[in-house]
């Protein structure tokens, strides 16, 4: 095992050889962190001149070291490298020669953002694209406004003020994140790449029953699981408890994901749990996701604006807050050329039917249920308005339901959908 010991060198200047496309980009090193440094070489790129204005077009010799006592060789020149091997014989020399560690007094580091905070990740040697991989992943957590966090505590060390178990509490709190992840419409292929890549980071997730059991195969088992939905055998859990649960694990300093169905933001009660997470000053991204309100359609072979049939669409939900019925959107099944897609609605068919005969809307109106929507399971049943309460019955939740001319298109795509059609 190599013995090597990470420091910082305060105001050092650099004498960096050549300027090939290795030396440009240990040029960039230097340049994004503020180091003073010359370069010597023969042949220029374009390039070197937006780094360093400190340059000479000459061959090198060991005059050109003069005062400077760090010294890069990024020639790949052989001679070179035997040149300064000779020099450090006798001089006071800390040398690295690209690419050949056994050369080298130290190793440059994979950095990362230059600010009061840095982290520098090392292999010495072996593999810098281990180095910068891990760099990057430690970058991560980094918070965003860490500068500022570090600048505050400056000003408290300047002033003798240095209190260890606050400043941990601090940092705890700072490194939680809550995200609020649309799950799509359950089918794991249909997550976004990001949702995928916060199931499979976090260190927690709540979840209810309208998560699909193939998206939640997909959370690692060393993730905690938190059911918080409405299901038999289970209590069900107030938003507010849910908030508080969130609250909870925050407090602990771990990253929370809450998982919704469909968009947090369609009908997903996202923006109370945001709001909430707001008011505690808790770091909350939004992670959009596939709603079944179009896509819905979409698998069922229902295209929701098909050119001569509607040439508009209406999302409703048929469930208010606290479980009472929305029946306002009904007189739009009333318009012409318009698709109705209703989210909530199967448990509501039988007020859905009797409002739309008060209305004196058709009967005859085309209605289809998807539930299931994207899953294996997936079932639609083509009906009409009046058959839609007994329609219903066959059918189980989630589901969507469909109102208007576009659901003609099922019979003609049916074929193509891998779904359980049934004619009602």
């Amino acid at each position: 095992m190599t013995k090597t010991i990470p420091i910082l060198l305060k105001e050092q200047k650099v004498l960096l050889i050549g300027a090939g496309k290795v030396a440009l980009q240990k040029a960039r090193v230097l340049a994004d962190n503020n180091i003073d440094f010359k370069i010597i070489a023969n042949e220029l790129q374009k390039d070197i001149y937006d780094l360093c204005k400190n340059i000479k077009k000459k061959k090198f010799t060991i005059k050109d070291i003069k005062d400077y006592h760090i010294v890069i060789d990024a020639t790949g020149d052989s001679k070179v490298t035997k040149k300064l091997l000779r020099y450090k014989k006798k001089n006071t020399l800390l040398l690295n020669v690209v690419d050949a560690p056994k050369y080298c007094d130290f190793y440059f580091m994979a950095l990362t953002k230059n600010r009061p905070l840095q982290i520098a990740v090392s292999s010495n040697g072996a593999s810098p694209t281990a180095a910068k991989y891990f760099r990057d992943e430690c970058e991560k957590i980094v918070p965003k406004d860490i500068s500022k966090y570090l600048a505050r505590k400056q000003k408290e060390r300047n002033t003798g003020i240095i209190d260890i178990k606050t400043t941990k509490k601090e940092l705890e709190k700072k490194n939680t994140q809550v995200y609020l992840v649309g799950c799509g419409l359950g089918d794991v292929e249909l997550l976004t790449i990001k949702a995928y890549k916060i199931i499979k980071k976090v260190d927690v997730v709540l979840y209810d029953n309208l998560i699909s059991a193939e998206i939640m195969e997909i959370v690692p088992k060393s993730i905690k699981k938190v059911y918080v939905g409405k299901k038999k055998g289970y209590h069900s859990k107030s938003q507010e408890e849910i908030n508080a649960l969130i609250l909870k694990y925050v407090k602990k300093g771990l990253k929370v994901a809450r998982l919704k169905s469909g968009d947090p933001f369609v009908f997903g009660r996202g923006a109370e749990e945001l709001e909430s997470l707001i008011k505690q000053n808790i770091p909350t991204e939004i992670i959009s996701g596939i709603s079944s309100s179009i896509s819905g359609c979409s698998t069922a072979g229902i295209p929701i604006t098909a050119r001569g049939y509607a040439s508009g669409f209406t999302v409703v939900s048929a469930h208010l807050k606290g479980n009472s019925v929305n029946l306002d959107w009904v007189d739009l099944l009333k318009k012409e050329n318009h698709t109705v897609v209703v989210l909530m609605g199967l448990s509501r068919a039988q007020e859905i039917v009797k409002e739309s005969k008060r209305l004196d809307i058709n009967q005859d109106k085309l209605c289809a249920i998807v539930s299931n929507a994207s899953r294996k399971n997936q079932k639609v049943l083509i009906t009409k308005l009046n058959k839609l309460e007994d329609a219903s019955k066959k059918m189980e939740s989630p589901a969507i339901l469909i109102f208007g001319d576009v659901v003609k298109y099922n019979e003609l795509f049916k074929k193509a959908i891998p779904s359980q059609f049934i004619v009602d």
